[in-house]
């Protein structure tokens, strides 16, 4: 049969172990090309990319050409590869052996052109960059050059044109979490010191995450747990509910950060911003516990508070207010008023039960010019004006008692006064900050994600 004559006359005296030239001084060129098929896992820790890529290179082999008029017409015949000469073309960049299939023959045309054909799964170093997780585009590049003979021996160019190389996505299984952009190819020579120079052919496979799943299982959580600590503003501040109610949203994103901890990417080169949010997040809802702690601390307990200062007064309940656009704003004047009001009063009445601690009930017992009573009356007292003393007394006390429970209170409402305005005040400056991180947030993550 033609193929074994053929396969015999090629084999017979045919010497793998050289390079197949006639002249030592010819370059045998290798012509290589690549097609990404998937990407099966991105190990950011140990930054390790493994795909599984279609390989294709051909070259002239001179000891390997025929007649086809000889040989039935036949132009084209497989033969083992273990019993040619094949270029040793490495990937630099190869850190394990994948589980590649094997491939045991090559096409060899009548001109001497061999085509070794063989998928690879390439399990290869590259540098991620998880800073923009889950918007990260990475970019992994695999070096081809010949491990041993230099460029004067082994010289590489493309199969094919760059541009259909860089948009080729016939093969290409698009399924997974990453999503092939483009494939760039690059030639140049390579050397080492003072040694002869080496040809590569770079191609560069740049890869982008899908986002919507941790968009989905990460951020959107996030996001409403932050939503309902600003919702828990609205809740009164003398209440105690407001404090446990943000004790237990920071428990809450505690133990979300603890379930997700295991779904964000770890290096030890840097953390993702993702990470950077979460703690920021962490520590506002920290900061807006305190500030409830602090608010329910002033708004509650004055009995044993001195009145609020006037520069307090006058920076919060008349300054802020308008600044703030608080429509109560007249409330807190008009009460200040009535507590101004209010405590002249009770100084007013103080200093009468001073100057009159005793008041008659007949105006005879009164004297009639000078105000002085007849020295008779005080002689004359009996049982019954013992007891009427005892019970103005015991009346006086007890206006005295509500008097000072009603100044209480104007402290206590003093300072419930001031605590609304303030938890107004810094409700603002918390929301002005929430806002204006997740808009950079946003920004940052949009221009990523379009980059």
């Amino acid at each position: 049969p033609a193929l074994r004559r053929l396969s015999q006359h090629l084999l017979a005296h045919y010497q793998k172990g050289t390079r197949p030239v006639r002249d030592w001084r010819t370059t045998t060129n290798v012509a290589i090309d690549l097609m990404v098929y998937a990407i099966l896992s991105v190990d950011e820790k140990n930054q390790v990319l493994t795909t599984y890529i279609w390989y294709r290179q051909h070259w002239t082999d001179e000891f390997l050409k025929w007649d086809p008029a000889h040989f039935d017409n036949l132009t084209q015949i497989s033969l083992p590869v273990e019993s040619i000469w094949v270029p040793d073309i490495l990937i630099n960049e190869f850190v394990d052996v994948g589980k590649s299939p094997h491939v045991p023959y090559v096409y060899v045309s009548h001109h001497g052109e061999v085509q070794n054909l063989k998928p690879i799964q390439v399990m290869t170093a590259c540098s991620l960059d998880i800073y923009n997780f889950p918007f990260d585009v990475q970019n992994c590049s695999l070096t081809f050059t010949s491990w041993l003979h230099h460029i004067r021996d082994i010289n590489l160019s493309l199969w094919r044109q760059p541009e259909l190389v860089k948009f080729d996505r016939s093969v290409f299984m698009n399924q997974g979490e990453w999503e092939l952009l483009y494939v760039l190819s690059h030639f140049q020579e390579f050397s080492v010191k003072s040694s002869d120079s080496y040809a590569e052919m770079k191609f560069y496979v740049v890869i982008r995450r899908r986002p919507l799943f941790y968009t989905v299982s990460l951020l959107l959580p996030s996001i409403f747990l932050m939503l309902m600590d600003i919702v828990g503003f609205y809740l009164p501040p003398h209440s105690g509910e407001r404090v446990s109610f943000k004790i237990t949203l920071l428990l809450g994103y505690s133990v979300f950060l603890i379930i997700v901890s295991d779904t964000l990417p770890a290096t030890a080169v840097g953390t993702p911003l993702i990470g950077i949010y979460f703690v920021v997040c962490m520590a506002l809802l920290v900061i807006s516990l305190t500030e409830t702690i602090l608010i329910v601390r002033l708004v509650h307990k004055q009995d044993l508070q001195p009145h609020v200062p006037e520069w307090l007064k006058h920076l919060l309940l008349e300054r802020a207010t308008i600044l703030l656009c608080i429509r109560d704003r007249k409330k807190f004047s008009q009460s200040r008023m009535q507590n101004l009001d209010t405590s002249r009063q009770v100084e007013n009445n103080d200093s009468t039960a001073k100057l009159t601690p005793y008041v008659c009930e007949d105006p005879r017992e009164c004297g009639a010019v000078g105000g002085t009573r007849p020295a008779l009356a005080f002689a004359g007292r009996t049982e019954g004006s013992a007891a009427l003393h005892e019970v103005l007394r015991e009346t006086t006390a007890i206006r005295q008692l509500l008097e000072k429970r009603e100044e209480f209170r104007d402290v206590a409402r003093e300072w419930l006064q001031v605590g609304y305005v303030l938890d107004v005040l810094l409700f603002r400056v918390y929301l002005a900050a929430v806002l204006a991180y997740s808009i950079t947030l946003g920004t940052l993550w949009s221009v990523w994600k379009d980059a």
